[in-house]
């Protein structure tokens, strides 16, 4: 997610202000929330193509709707609506227009659960007459690059033009993927530490298990998740594993370093995005950054350089899980009961952490470097990414139960697993089965996935 920018903050006056920004975050096990991020693609229902930003039935239009009916507060960049705010929520648009809402940190999943419905049921009422709807998929299944706008943020200009230069496959990042995600608080760096191992070394198999996106320009592209693919040649400084998480003396002054040597994107300053891409934020910290010597940084630039890392883990003032394609309904509730269950219990949060233990850093990136094509079939030790998909969700269940969090009919928050589970037993993803549909059913035709994963 990319919030517009905010206040400056104080002035950066050293390494260790940055690293007791992240010891801040530290939080009691009491006030612990789950965040859930979720993207979608907005598309015209006659032809099933993408939405521009203007126009009668463009994004604008779906957010004044959302403004008009239900009273979100929009936010702007220049004269233009580009992200609104309602009771903790935030809506924001990637690049190509992808509808993301960033949850307010909640308590439990059946809430979690419960923001989403109201979601989705206040975009279809906006939507339905507009002609429009939202497609829940990890890879945009028809659009080509050049039929996606980029949304009129400044922020995407700098981005799109770097990504150019540093891999292949960043522009269709920018245009053609939708993820969910989930977010989690810690409550020290030793608890931080083991949650982004625990994280990091599992990341993979939700991947497998949420793998969502087996289409691009409305045919098979060979991928379970080629969402997931697309990110292994974006931008080598900024996404992949971060293998160092797992060397003795990892924390965070470790990660901080990290987003100290991942190259600046922009300077936000005077209400305009300013071209620094490539650029040191040591240098910038130092008043050395080029053509911009003397410039005093803020923890607000900080904020904004943070958002420019795309690991498959990442850090800020809370974890993100970041590995999962986005899908139907029951895959947005059923990505943040996952993790919750295995890191909101301390036990579970042992098991898994007794799970990866011996596990190589060389292993773990073999098992992510494969599973974008092989899915749950992907080898692993003696078994498969399957196998490991039902320790996982055996650990989480667990941690569900223990958790204890119901609803008013006593239905405590394992049951989100349950889709979940099936997928795990039967071996067969949402890609999977889109493929057998494609292959079937819709015989060779693209057009009936609309329909099957709209909101």
């Amino acid at each position: 997610m990319s919030r517009p920018p905010g206040a400056k903050g104080d002035p950066i006056v050293g390494k260790a202000q940055l690293v007791e920004d992240l010891e801040s975050a530290c939080t009691p096990r009491a006030d612990w929330r789950i965040g859930t991020e979720h993207e979608k693609f907005p598309f015209r229902l006659s032809d099933h193509k993408r939405l521009p930003y203007f126009g009668r039935d463009g994004i604008g239009a779906i957010l004044q709707g959302l403004v008009d009916k239900f009273g979100w507060e929009p936010i702007y960049e220049g004269e233009n609506v580009i992200a609104l705010s309602h009771s903790g929520c935030a809506i924001t648009l990637e690049p190509g227009g992808q509808f993301e809402l960033s949850g307010a940190p909640l308590e439990n999943l059946h809430q979690t659960c419960d923001e989403v419905h109201t979601h989705l049921a206040q975009i279809k009422e906006v939507n339905d007459p507009l002609g429009v709807g939202m497609l829940g998929a990890g890879f945009d299944p028809t659009s080509t690059r050049e039929e996606i706008e980029f949304m009129p943020k400044g922020r995407y200009v700098v981005m799109s033009a770097y990504m150019q230069k540093v891999g292949t496959l960043g522009l269709d990042m920018m245009k053609r993927t939708c993820t969910v995600q989930a977010n989690y608080d810690f409550e020290s760096e030793a608890d931080m530490v083991q949650k982004f191992r625990i994280s990091v070394a599992l990341q993979p198999v939700a991947t497998a298990l949420f793998a969502n996106s087996p289409f691009t320009e409305g045919k098979p592209n060979g991928f379970k998740s080629y969402r997931s693919h697309v990110w292994t040649d974006t931008d080598p400084d900024r996404c992949g594993m971060l293998p160092f998480v797992f060397e003795d003396g990892f924390g965070f002054e470790r990660y901080v370093d990290y987003m100290l040597d991942v190259p600046m994107y922009f300077l936000y300053r005077d209400g305009e995005y300013q071209d620094v891409s490539g650029k040191s934020f040591r240098k910038f910290m130092a008043g050395e950054l080029e053509g911009y010597e003397g410039e005093e940084a803020f923890m607000g630039d900080w904020t904004d350089h943070m958002t420019t890392s795309f690991p498959e883990v990442r850090l800020k003032k809370y974890i993100e899980m970041r590995g999962a394609d986005t899908g139907p309904w029951r895959n947005i509730c059923a990505l943040p009961a996952l993790w919750t269950g295995i890191l909101y219990d301390s036990d579970a949060q042992q098991a898994a952490a007794d799970l990866i233990a011996g596990w190589s850093v060389e292993e773990m990136s073999q098992m992510r470097d494969a599973v974008p094509k092989t899915g749950l079939q992907t080898g692993f030790r003696d078994g498969t990414v399957q196998d490991l998909a039902k320790q996982m969700i055996e650990i989480s269940r667990h941690g569900l139960k223990r958790r204890a969090r119901t609803d008013s009919a006593g239905n405590d928050e394992s049951g989100f697993l349950n889709w979940l589970q099936e997928v795990a037993d039967s071996g067969k993803s949402p890609a999977d089965r889109l493929l057998d549909l494609y292959h079937g059913e819709w015989q060779g035709q693209i057009d009936p996935l609309y329909e099957y994963q709209r909101y």
